[in-house]
């Protein structure tokens, strides 16, 4: 149990279009904003106007909102940011230069700590919402040799990619998930059976890892881990 003067995580999170005065569905457990997920307290602030479908493709207009959130994050006594979306990574630089407490926007800040944990053949399987948004400068890695141990598999036109495009968004369809998530492991894995460690860019996959941990029998990290090694630092 923390108590109510514990350090508190600041997570910024995407509009989900629930309608005013209605409540909003229970987190999956596994998830970011799921208060189980941590031995820490969140809070949290909505970045006003982003949404799945301007934030995945990015929209550098958002920048200004996104500061105002970790601002108010902040204020409220947050002593690390983070998100629930991987590809705010966009805005990682903005938010850091504006408030002075650790940011992790995405998992991807991990990726190249986890390319120096393998060998040289070993390869990295970056799993994430939507591949053809994931551009090169969202990756961090300019060695053309350690890009070449990435490799890079999305769950676009699945269920759960439908289903954060709504508005409202539905209740998280964790079985979908994970047969999606699943189903693409395999595939990368056929063409690559050199990767040895899985990362999840979306932050809506740690609701899976256990059960994607069990399966595919390979390290997987995602945003809670970044979440946890933060906020351990802090104390």
């Amino acid at each position: 149990m923390t108590s109510p003067t514990s350090p508190s995580l600041g997570i910024l999170t995407l509009e989900r279009g629930v309608p005013p005065g209605a409540t909003p569905p229970t987190p999956a457990p596994g998830s970011i904003l799921n208060p189980s997920t941590f031995n820490f307290p969140t809070i949290q602030e909505i970045v006003a106007g982003a949404w799945v479908e301007n934030v995945v493709p990015g929209d550098p207009t958002l920048e200004p909102a996104y500061i105002a959130a970790a601002n108010r994050l902040v204020e409220r006594g947050a002593v690390a940011i983070s998100s629930t979306c991987g590809f705010s990574i966009r805005h990682q630089l903005a938010v850091a230069t504006a408030v002075n407490v650790p940011v992790v926007m995405s998992s991807l800040i991990l990726l190249p700590a986890l390319l120096r944990q393998l060998p040289q053949r070993g390869k990295i399987a970056v799993l994430t919402y939507d591949s053809n948004h994931l551009s090169e400068d969202l990756l961090g890695i300019a060695d053309p040799v350690d890009r070449a141990r990435i490799v890079i598999g999305g769950i676009e036109g699945g269920k759960y990619w439908h289903d954060e495009l709504k508005r409202p968004a539905p209740p998280t369809d964790v079985k979908a998930i994970e047969t999606d998530v699943a189903a693409c492991i395999a595939r990368l894995r056929a063409e690559h059976p050199e990767i040895a460690v899985i990362l999840f860019e979306c932050a809506g996959f740690p609701t899976v890892t256990s059960a994607i941990q069990r399966t595919v029998k390979l390290p997987v990290y995602d945003i809670t881990d970044l979440c946890r090694i933060t906020m351990g630092s802090i104390g």
